[in-house]
């Protein structure tokens, strides 16, 4: 395919990365083999992601509702995070990447917490592509958390209700103090929902679905949904020809509302 422009690659991507129980259902293997095959796809979009030129790139790992699950997958789920913090480290220092989380992530266990806290601390200063995971997170839930926070200020007497507006929302979210706006969603495995992902932070973003399942996503697939991408028109609101005045008066593109 053709080099994508820089100024039409999205600056922030979201991959929820689903079909890891199905492709190992569909090889007769356990589904601790899909989630070790998904690992490996963390690892090849990762390096893409970073080599492309993204901004920053946040992968959906384990969802607040994915406690839910049975003991035994959420064991091995923390056991594979824990291997792949451990085991990229290096590479992640190496190449500038700064890790962050999203998410209610007092709930991961310590094993999980302790490489995690010290690789964000140990690449805190590095300015490169920002690789955020979001881990025990759930759209709703951080919504929730932002909205009892303003409310919190209000009964306090710090904040009054007609000052509560979407940015005063937004400033509560930890995904607007530690990444830039949303641009692209992808999610595999043909499923067409984004399961309580990013549900503010989705509002204008452009959507990708493919039916790739997430251990066989590659780079020619990234490379797929950034393609499709470039080729979109994003009016935020607005008519193609309010878009065609902005563009004569100066290069940059309206704010989302």
């Amino acid at each position: 395919m053709p080099e994508i422009p820089k100024d039409r690659l999205p600056r922030h991507i979201g991959i929820i990365m689903d079909g890891n129980g199905r492709w190992a259902n569909n090889r007769g293997l356990a589904r601790e083999h899909g989630h070790e095959r998904g690992a490996d796809a963390v690892r090849t979009t990762v390096r893409a992601a970073r080599k492309i030129g993204v901004e920053a790139l946040t992968l959906f790992a384990f969802s607040s509702q994915n406690w839910d699950r049975p003991p035994q997958e959420v064991f091995h789920l923390m056991a594979l995070l824990r291997r792949y913090l451990v085991e990229e480290r290096g590479e992640i220092l190496d190449n500038n990447i700064r890790l962050v989380t999203v998410g209610q992530t007092h709930r991961l266990p310590e094993y999980v917490l302790e490489p995690m806290t010290d690789l964000m601390k140990a690449s805190a200063d590095n300015d490169g592509m920002i690789l955020c995971l979001a881990l025990s997170y759930g759209g709703r839930e951080m919504i929730t958390d932002a909205v009892r926070k303003l409310a919190r200020a209000v009964a306090a007497g710090t904040l009054k209700p007609d000052d509560i507006d979407t940015r005063a929302i937004e400033a509560q979210l930890d995904s607007s103090r530690m990444l830039p706006p949303l641009d692209l969603l992808i999610r595999t495995s043909g499923e067409h929902r984004i399961s309580n992902f990013f549900l503010w932070e989705a509002a204008y973003a452009e959507l990708f679905f493919t039916e790739v399942l997430w251990p066989d996503f590659e780079r020619a697939n990234l490379i797929e949904a950034l393609h499709d991408f470039a080729g979109r028109e994003r009016r935020f609101g607005l008519t193609s020809n309010q878009l065609d005045d902005a563009r004569a008066d100066g290069p940059e593109e309206p704010e989302a509302p």
